[in-house]
């Protein structure tokens, strides 16, 4: 399978497609595999890096979502369990069963006893509507039994606990799996390359679009249909096919924040109340030692209404502010902003009804169900959704894609497997081999023969992370690593873990890479300057000390 992207780009220049999917997110990545997997001829562009917007910003979880089934979204919820339990099978080494615990605070804390009944029987519901596929049911843990699983947290305030079982993956490199096999299935697909213009024929119906690539001059790709999969950019490609936005998609801001592990010692996922405002937090440990034990810890997230513009998010010092404070109050030990050691935020693409209706209210109850939608030109937009259920979402848009092709083709996505499934086996995950495995499933023995040609490979890529430099070669080569941050903050996730010591490691990252992919000495100086301007500005808008944020807020009133 080739997956350079100048062979790809050439291959866009010169062939004529079924579908062109704008958007190499999650949702994007999962049409063209299902597509392809249906023999329909497919092209794929991406403006910037594959999952580089909301799909690398995830909470990183394959569930059913308790909170939705709470809000009454039984079918959402039954439907994302079902697709959890497909994903486990078919990428086996990237989804995880994870425990999570739910804690009974009744002294001074936001459960009644009441509360805790009712979540008792939201629990019961969730097994029924499919937790069970899992494999385990939920069961209540006594005081002392919850404790052990969160030593941090104060003992006189905890009733009791609920744990319960669903499932985690790398966002990102499920992202890029799933490209690289919608490729193995003879997708065209490329990053780095921004649609400028939605080409129609002369009954004005969408024939394909003009692209940018970002080191090349523009070409034009034809295609008898477009799917319009951009995520929270999805209106901006409306409105070059329509004419005017739409105003269909309402960003929610999601953040997280990742802490040293020490700090909260939890050794399973951990949902914690947020008292100011009823939501819940999810706390999951990250970087596992291999003894029980863990690295990093990350927070979040939060769920508010977002009014700017989609290229601008950031963490502000609010928002680490209230995850600290929910944080906090649910842990003995405080956890400041001085011993944050990454943030990342990340917009979903919440679908709001075009009548505006829907464009008042929480954003946290919002549904998150998908919508399909086709234009007069025939360009067809999925929209909202979640992480889990992509692959449900990505068959009905392909479904509508059939219809205007006439190329009538099933679904084989239910149970097709995704690059590194085939030949994994579970046992894998244990002992030295377990953090290659995890990422590259049957795939890492080619990371294990990089380091046998050259021992070098096999050293840390980023100093105090498990990531090897090997790594980044594979990269490069396999996986369309165009830049610094590609790397960095995607293929690893590195920035998002420690910010710091990545931004230690970042010229020894580049002159690795520039061997990979022919950067002179300017290039590398542009590279690291780029990442580093980047990451200032992320520390700028939300790294200020907690007196700093109380000093502004109460300067504000």
């Amino acid at each position: 399978m080739n997956f350079e992207r100048d062979f790809h780009i050439d291959r866009m220049k010169s062939e004529q497609f079924d579908v062109l999917v704008i958007g190499g997110g999650i949702t994007g990545v999962g049409v063209a595999l299902d597509a392809a997997s249906r023999g329909l001829r497919v092209a794929l562009v991406e403006k910037d890096d594959f999952s580089s917007g909301t799909s690398s910003k995830s909470s990183k979880l394959i569930h059913g979502g308790l909170r939705y089934l709470q809000q009454g979204e039984i079918g959402l919820v039954y439907e994302a369990l079902h697709e959890r339990q497909r994903l486990r099978k078919n990428a086996p080494h990237l989804v995880q069963l994870l425990p999570f615990m739910i804690p009974i605070l009744t002294k001074d804390g936001v459960v009644s006893r009441k509360i805790a009944r009712a979540l008792g029987s939201a629990l019961w519901m969730y097994d029924l509507t499919g937790g069970w596929r899992i494999g385990k049911f939920h069961r209540r843990l006594k005081a002392k039994a919850a404790h052990a699983h969160l030593p941090t947290m104060p003992f006189e305030k905890l009733a009791s606990a609920y744990l319960y079982y669903d499932a985690a993956a790398d966002d990102s490199r499920l992202c890029v799996a799933l490209a690289r096999t919608a490729a193995q299935h003879g997708a065209a697909i490329a990053n780095q390359c921004r649609v400028t213009k939605i080409v129609h024929d002369e009954q004005g119906i969408a024939r394909g679009a003009q692209v940018h690539p970002t080191d090349g001059d523009p070409f034009t790709i034809r295609a008898t249909t477009v799917v319009n999969a951009a995520g929270v950019w999805a209106d901006e490609v409306r409105q070059a096919d329509e004419g005017t936005n739409p105003h269909s998609i309402r960003p929610a801001k999601g953040i997280h924040v990742t802490v040293p592990w020490e700090k909260v010692r939890n050794d399973i996922a951990i949902v914690i109340p947020v008292r100011r405002d009823k939501r819940s937090l999810f706390v999951v440990p990250w970087i596992p030692h291999g003894d029980g034990t863990y690295k990093y810890t990350y927070i979040g997230t939060t769920d508010t209404d977002f009014a700017g513009g989609v290229n601008e998010s950031q963490t502000s010092a609010e928002d680490i502010h209230y995850v600290l404070e929910a944080l906090n109050q649910s842990i003995t030990t405080k956890v400041t902003v001085d011993d944050v050691t990454a943030v990342w935020s990340g917009l979903r693409p919440l679908v709001s009804n075009e009548d505006g209706s829907a464009a008042t209210g929480k954003t946290a109850d919002l549904s998150r169900k998908h919508k399909v939608k086709v234009s007069p030109s025939g360009v067809i937009s999925i929209m909202g959704g979640k992480l889990t259920t992509y692959r449900k979402m990505s068959e009905h848009t392909v479904d509508e894609v059939v219809k205007h092709t006439g190329k009538a083709r099933k679904c084989k996505t239910k149970n097709l497997s995704i690059i590194g499934a085939a030949g994994f086996r579970p046992s894998m995950l244990k002992g030295p081999d377990a953090h290659l495995a995890e990422r590259f499933g049957s795939e890492m023995n080619a990371i294990k023969d990089l380091i046998t040609q050259n021992s070098s490979l096999g050293e840390p890529l980023v100093v105090g992370l498990p990531y090897l430099r090997a790594e980044a070669v594979f990269a490069c080569r396999n996986e369309m690593a165009q830049t610094l941050d590609d790397v960095l903050s995607r293929r690893t996730r590195a920035r998002i873990i420690n910010r710091r010591a990545t931004l230690d490691s970042a010229r020894s990252v580049a002159e690795l890479m520039a061997g990979e992919l022919n950067w002179d000495s300017a290039e590398i100086d542009r590279q690291i300057s780029e990442f580093v301007d980047s990451c200032s500005r992320e520390e700028a808008a939300g790294m200020v000390s907690e007196a700093e944020f109380l000093a502004s807020q109460y300067h504000l009133r």
